[in-house]
C-alpha cells in the first residue's frame, strides 16, 4: 500500500539536532556535509513561508557538572567539551530561529521545546539532524508520545553507524510518524502558498 502524499500546514515546525560543530565533525555513515546542507535547504524553505525553525544543540557547563552520569558499558563524554563543540554554524542559523540547548539525548528532557512549539500552535514536527539513533529518534519518540505529527527527512539525518540508521527509519520511525525526503518537504510547503 503505498502513503498518501505528503502534505504539510501552517501549524508544522522545523526541528534540526545537534547540527553543530563538534558533531558535524564526527565521522558519520552520511557526509556530515550533505546533512548540513539539506538542513540549510529545509530551514530557508521554513523561513520563507514563516513556519518556526528550531536549532538544537547540546551542551553541557565547563565543569562538567551537568553531564549525565550513568552506570553504563559505553558512556558519554567525561569531561565537557570545549564551547566551540557546541556551536551551530553560522550558514544555518538566522534572525528568529529558537534554539535550544539540550544535556540529554532528546530534545524535550529538561528543555522548553515543547512550550516554545505549543505556544506558536505548532502540532506537527520535520524532524532531522544527527544523529539518526541517538539524539533524533530519542526526540521522536517524546515528540509522538506528546501527540505531535512527524515527518522525518531521511537525507538530511545520519548516524554514526549505517546499520543504526537504517534500522531507525525502517523499523522505528515508520510506526510513529511519515518519513520523506528534502526535495519532498520543501515542495509540501511550497504546495502552502
Amino acid at each position: 500500500m503505498t502513503a498518501p502524499a505528503l502534505t504539510l500546514d501552517s501549524a508544522t515546525a522545523l526541528v534540526l539536532i545537534d547540527l553543530q560543530q563538534g558533531i558535524l565533525a564526527l565521522p558519520t555513515a552520511r557526509p556530515s556535509g550533505e546533512v548540513l546542507a539539506r538542513g540549510i535547504a529545509l530551514a530557508e524553505a521554513f523561513r520563507a513561508h514563516k513556519l518556526p525553525v528550531v536549532l538544537v544543540n547540546v551542551a553541557w557547563s565547563p565543569d562538567g557538572g551537568d553531564l549525565p552520569s550513568t552506570d553504563v558499558d559505553r558512556p558519554g563524554p567525561a569531561s565537557a567539551p570545549p564551547a566551540a563543540f557546541s556551536e551551530i554554524p553560522a550558514e544555518l542559523a538566522a534572525l528568529g530561529d529558537i534554539t535550544v540547548t539540550k544535556r540529554h539525548w532528546g530534545a524535550f528532557t529538561g528543555t522548553e521545546l515543547d512550550l516554545q512549539l505549543r505556544r506558536r500552535g505548532v502540532h506537527r514536527i520535520v524532524l532531522a539532524g544527527i544523529s539518526t539513533s541517538v539524539g533524533v529518534e530519542s526526540t521522536a519518540r517524546t515528540a509522538w508520545e506528546h501527540s505531535y505529527g512527524l515527518v522525518f527527512a531521511e537525507d538530511a539525518t545520519a548516524d554514526l553507524d549505517a546499520d543504526s540508521h537504517a534500522h531507525t527509519f525502517g523499523k522505528i520511525f515508520p510506526r510513529i510518524g511519515r518519513v520523506s525526503s528534502t526535495a519532498e518537504i520543501i515542495a509540501a510547503l511550497d504546495a502552502l502558498r
